[in-house]
């Protein structure tokens, strides 16, 4: 299987940007290749270009979640019963309603699938607006951060980002969470 998918990587990266877009697009919805492993060698090879490949990114991955949305909302729910019990579907719809934006900002910006979360907005009826913004934001922190690290280490991006990248990303997922609950315990705080 995987000299499959590294045969398929390597096919989509004769397409370039084109095809970085569609792995992006397909993989916040039910792909399972994630993008990052044709954006990080397609921004090391041209490193001048690595932000515009974390934008291409962003917007492939941002329009492919409006994807997954709709095929949580029209198909979810049903598949969703077959392995789940509805107290636990609605479980987790209650949370997703409640946390909903700050699980869409820190499922974009962490190795968690993304597509998981995309599907959940549309089950958990999610504005899209809402999707979209911080999906934007989730997403678009990822990929530039790793562009960024591109730019700065050159060559040796590659191992630092296989090495750090999700422990880096799960640490500033608890920052972003620890920071929210402040926000929202100081908020309730001058309410009462």
């Amino acid at each position: 299987m995987s000299e499959w998918i590294n045969a398929f990587e390597e096919w989509l990266l004769e397409f370039g940007s084109w095809g970085l877009f569609f792995v992006s697009f397909l993989e916040s919805s039910f792909f399972p290749i994630p993008p990052d492993v044709l954006m990080i060698p397609m921004g090391i090879a041209n490193p001048d270009r690595a932000l515009w490949y974390a934008f291409i990114t962003t917007a492939g991955s941002v329009l492919g979640a409006l994807l997954g949305w709709y095929i949580g909302k029209k198909v979810g729910r049903p598949i969703l019963r077959y392995f789940i019990k509805e107290e636990k579907i609605a479980l987790v719809e209650g949370y997703f309603e409640k946390y909903g934006a700050m699980a869409i900002l820190i499922a974009g910006f962490t190795p968690i699938p993304y597509k998981v979360f995309t599907i959940f907005s549309g089950i958990s009826n999610v504005k899209i607006p809402t999707l979209i913004i911080w999906s934007i934001i989730g997403r678009g922190l990822r990929f530039f951060l790793e562009a960024a690290i591109i730019v700065a280490l050159g060559d040796k991006a590659m191992p630092f980002i296989e090495e750090n990248f999700a422990m880096l990303t799960i640490a500033l997922g608890v920052v972003v969470i620890a920071g929210y609950l402040i926000y929202a315990y100081l908020k309730r705080s001058k309410k009462a």
